[in-house]
């Protein structure tokens, strides 16, 4: 019986504190055997490059509660890897993947009681981070990290099912070419609050950003990768070295090839041939999928399935996608879930 007293069905994605949160550090040239701690304050110098020159990077993924009560992770593999791209990257220490999977194991246990119910759309987000602490102030990477995964219970991003959402073109650039796009990395987001909030403030649910080198493909939407499906049912999703890779765009790319049969494609996706595609999506961790009802480019909205309904192609995905993430369809591949004993 939870001990916790939550309206499970009026989440949101907001901040709240659980009880444990696992923390690790790097120091001397190794990782300490990291341990659970209750406080959710994290105490670091004022010299920190993480505070003066960005070292740091973080992962989001989720548990999910099952029919039968179980608990499961979603390839938690991808995400420890990707966070290691994003430390390479930056110049910090990598952790070891059975470390990242057993940090976010740990918490999951200790915080089982806000694991929310199954049927309720809800699910137990986990944020893993890595910061670069210790005295510092000239431009080089720390001398010691601190490697933290804390947890909340999130609801699902759609209230009372998907919806299609309009997004605008932005001017700005997200990433540089050659730059950190790839890596998850707080600058990225940083840099792109501006244009969200100016896609906003017009009436649109965010920006879509372009290659930085020639301004004519579509890289990302807002915080989330793009997909579009053909006319003549391909999936198509865009190839680029600025783009995060996107776990969740990766389990849907696997989905319509192993489930459904389609052909898929990663390559260049050029806003002047919207026509191309009857559907399209922006996915991510938080809402699986975000239907796109239409892309605003060059004073022109240019409107795929529907502005109201999501398309057929979309839905099934997101269905096929949830379903295996919730225990209700049996995934084609071995490692796609870890179960929590």
């Amino acid at each position: 019986m939870s001990k916790v007293h939550i309206d499970w069905g009026n989440l949101g994605f907001d901040y709240m504190k659980t009880d444990f949160r696992y923390i690790s550090v790097w120091e001397n040239g190794k990782w300490d055997n990291g341990k659970l701690v209750e406080d959710n304050t994290l105490i670091i110098e004022e010299g920190a490059p993480a505070l003066h020159y960005g070292q740091q990077c973080f992962e989001g993924l989720k548990a999910y509660r099952t029919k039968s009560g179980e608990i499961q992770l979603f390839r938690p593999n991808k995400n420890a890897k990707r966070m290691n791209d994003s430390c390479d990257r930056l110049l910090m220490p990598e952790i070891p993947e059975e470390k990242f999977i057993d940090a976010c194991i740990q918490v999951i246990k200790a915080n089982e009681d806000y694991v929310p119910p199954y049927g309720t759309g809800a699910t137990l987000y986990l944020r893993p981070f890595m910061i670069g602490v210790g005295d510092n102030i000239g431009l080089k990477p720390a001398n010691k990290f601190i490697f933290s995964v804390f947890c909340i219970p999130v609801g699902p991003y759609f209230k009372g099912g998907m919806k299609p959402v309009n997004f605008m073109v932005s001017d700005y650039d997200r990433a540089a070419p050659n730059g950190t796009g790839a890596q998850k990395v707080g600058g990225n987001y940083a840099g792109s609050l501006l244009a969200q909030k100016k896609a906003k403030k017009l009436g649109f649910a965010d920006a879509i950003f372009l290659d930085p080198a020639t301004h004519t493909k579509i890289e990302e939407v807002g915080s989330a990768n793009f997909f579009g499906i053909t006319k003549d049912n391909k999936f198509i999703t865009p190839l680029s070295p600025s783009i995060l890779p996107s776990v969740t765009k990766y389990s849907l790319l696997e989905i319509a090839r192993d489930y459904f049969d389609m052909d898929v494609i990663e390559g260049d996706v050029f806003v002047d041939n919207l026509d191309a595609f009857s559907e399209a999506g922006a996915c991510g961790t938080a809402a699986v999928i975000t239907p796109i009802g239409g892309i605003f480019y060059n004073d022109n909205l240019h409107v795929f399935y529907s502005e109201t309904e999501v398309g057929p192609v979309t839905q099934k995905l997101y269905d096929t996608l949830v379903g295996i993430q919730f225990g209700d369809i049996e995934p084609k591949h071995d490692d796609w879930i870890i179960k929590i004993k």
